[in-house]
């Protein structure tokens, strides 16, 4: 089980990187942004403001962290669709390999490619970044993790209910990205109105956000184990719901 697993992620991660527009968006952009937007910011605000502005220190690297996040399950969300709608999903299932066999390979790669475009972004970080930052990079980089298999969880859902492959991508993007909104990364979960409080707490992008803002502020795992708690949560309730519904044809 586990060598077909193991051959079944590499080759997955081989029919990725021959796709130049997905390689692209999902590992180089979000590195782009990163250290474009920093540049940018750092140099319009005096070097004063550059070491103590929340948002360049904190706010943008988790930011960049929920695309990368985010694009691997939009990512993850058109494979299946398109594998489904061409039949590579039954014939995946008349082989040896048990269908979660099959969907952990998916997960697999689109967690290695997070932790790939993480190790960009830092070496990035390091060269361009405009102000220096102590990041816990090992702890920072498994709360990624944890975060992106949660919301993984999600585009299980997503692509178990999408009809076909053209309508994959946009449908989920318009479930996901309205996320970024409620996660508290650029207004306070306070601020917000009751109902978008209560709604902003099922959602987990806020726990995700909690979490690395968390980390990266140099915080206890302890401190945050709700966030962790919750993000089990949600992978443990998406799956068993996305197994009831998950069509292979």
């Amino acid at each position: 089980m586990l060598h077909g697993l193991w051959k079944l992620t590499w080759l997955e991660i081989k029919i990725f990187l021959r796709e130049p527009l997905g390689a692209f968006g999902s590992i180089i952009l979000p590195v782009l942004v990163f250290v474009v937007v920093g540049r940018f910011m750092g140099g319009r605000l005096p070097s004063r403001s550059i070491a103590t502005s929340e948002f360049v220190r904190v706010g943008l690297p988790v930011f960049v962290s929920v695309l990368i996040a985010l694009s691997g399950v939009l990512s993850l969300v058109t494979i299946v669709s398109i594998y489904r709608e061409g039949g590579i999903l039954k014939r995946l299932r008349a082989t040896p390999l048990r269908p979660q066999t099959i969907l952990t390979a998916h997960v697999l790669v689109k967690l290695v490619l997070t932790a790939v475009t993480m190790a960009l972004s830092v070496l990035a970080g390091k060269r361009y970044y405009p102000i220096n930052m102590d990041v816990p990079i090992f702890g920072f980089t498994m709360a990624l993790l944890i975060s992106t298999w949660s919301i993984l969880s999600i585009g299980f859902v997503i692509a178990s209910i999408v009809p076909t492959a053209r309508f994959a991508q946009p449908i989920g993007a318009a479930i996901l990205y309205p996320m970024i909104a409620l996660s508290g990364l650029f207004v306070p979960l306070p601020s917000l109105p009751p109902a978008l409080q209560a709604l902003a707490r099922v959602l987990p992008l806020t726990y995700a956000v909690s979490l690395l803002q968390g980390i990266l502020k140099g915080e206890a795992w302890w401190a945050h184990r709700g966030d962790v708690a919750a993000l089990t949560l949600v992978f443990v309730i998406c799956t068993a719901l996305s197994a009831k519904v998950f069509r292979w044809e």
